[in-house]
């Protein structure tokens, strides 16, 4: 799980690039006044998917801040295209996914599409810092591959399924159990006929 922001928390974000899409001018003003309280120092705005993509292609960020829902291209193609079309330097920035309507499937769509995190309507400063500084502090690797380009969709490797090989380098041999679990091995888990044979 990701560590809560703590009011003792001290970021620098004066020389962050970061990129803003949203076709709605008040959504749009909205999240530009709350990074400039943040002390965000170089701040774009793009009012369309389209318009973000002219930006990417010239320019370098270091964060993306999307809307899901615009007309034309919405962010979930925004990412896509990003991972793959963009700036070289582009394609592995954070992007950050803000969303009216968040059900588990828009999630996922977010995180296949390639984005880092995902947040729900109505924001709220914290939430918004706070999703910053888990993007500062990622340490997923990007993967590459013919369908999927973007951050490792695990947040955590506890490795394959039990019975099932893993398929990546860094899988470990043998699936970890969970948290607790004893294994059989041990002796911890007796069966019926053994208490009956210690009685």
């Amino acid at each position: 799980m990701r560590e809560p922001l703590h009011a003792s928390t001290r970021i620098n974000l004066e020389k962050v690039e970061v990129l803003l899409v949203d076709d709605s001018a008040p959504s749009l003003n909205l999240l530009s006044q709350v990074l400039l309280g943040f002390g965000v120092g170089n701040l774009t705005r793009a009012d369309s998917a389209k318009s973000a993509q002219t930006l990417l292609r010239e320019r370098t960020f270091d964060l993306v801040i999307s809307a899901t829902n615009m007309a034309g291209v919405d962010g979930y193609e925004l990412v896509k295209w990003l991972r793959r079309g963009a700036l070289e330097a582009n394609r592995y920035l954070a992007v950050i996914l803000v969303s009216g309507h968040t059900p588990p499937s828009h999630v996922f769509k977010a995180r296949d599409a390639g984005a880092n995190f995902t947040i729900a309507k109505p924001i709220t400063p914290k939430i918004v810092l706070e999703r910053i500084l888990w993007a500062a502090k990622e340490d997923r690797q990007f993967i590459e591959c013919e369908t999927y380009l973007g951050p490792d969709r695990r947040f955590k490797n506890d490795g394959p399924p039990n019975g099932a090989k893993g398929r990546r380098r860094e899988d470990p041999p043998q699936a970890l159990r969970p948290p607790g679990a004893q294994s059989a091995s041990s002796g911890a888990l007796e069966s019926p006929d053994s208490e009956k044979a210690k009685s």
